[in-house]
């Protein structure tokens, strides 16, 4: 990575445990794309959700050459429980705050390593982009941040909210029409550049 890491504290306590953490796993991020040039990464508590459990909200900012990859984490209360954790608890509310903090760390850096993988495919031209078409929304998955697409010619495509134009993920309905391109995923073909239609 070009440039060292910035780590911002909104809304809560700076902690050194989780400082070490987000660098220990940016660190990771140069082994799915080197050319980094910088990583912007912002914990958030919301004032709102204090009140709740403190929900953590974490945005990875990763400039990369020629754009900037987003990355926004906001879990919900059934956001998922770590791997090989017991699954007893079955909201995040119930948890401890370390616990919380941990799994949309983990979360947003997952997204991240993905959207790095594809773009250095992309980078690489081993992902072929098809022209622009038009589908219909025909499952939501909005605390979850996913969804499928039905195209034209009856195929469902997924799609993830950081493929979404402008942040209109959360103005989404079954039945939206949009427009996408379609790219070949690690687990199939699935929608990038996905622009609600209006």
């Amino acid at each position: 990575m070009t440039l060292p890491i910035q780590i911002t504290f909104r809304n809560t306590e700076h902690s050194d445990r989780i400082e070490a953490k987000i660098r220990q796993e940016a660190a990771k991020l140069d082994k799915f794309y080197s050319p980094i040039m910088s990583c912007r990464v912002v914990i958030e508590t919301p004032e709102h959700r204090r009140r709740y459990g403190g929900l953590h909200h974490v945005r990875i900012d990763l400039g990369v050459p020629g754009g900037e990859l987003v990355v926004k984490n906001e879990p919900s209360l059934h956001s998922s429980i770590p791997e090989g954790e017991d699954n007893t608890a079955k909201h995040l509310e119930v948890d401890s705050p370390h616990r919380q903090i941990d799994v949309a760390i983990r979360d947003a850096f997952r997204s991240a390593r993905r959207q790095l993988q594809d773009y250095a495919r992309r980078q690489r031209g081993d992902t072929k982009i098809h022209e622009p078409q038009q589908a219909q929304v025909v499952e939501l998955f909005p605390e979850k941040g996913y969804g499928f697409l039905e195209t034209t010619d009856g195929r469902q495509i997924y799609f993830h909210k950081n493929s979404i134009l402008h942040a209109t993920f959360g103005r989404m309905k079954v039945g939206s029409t949009v427009m996408f391109a379609e790219e070949q995923g690690e687990h199939g073909p699935q929608a990038s550049t996905v622009r609600l239609v209006r």
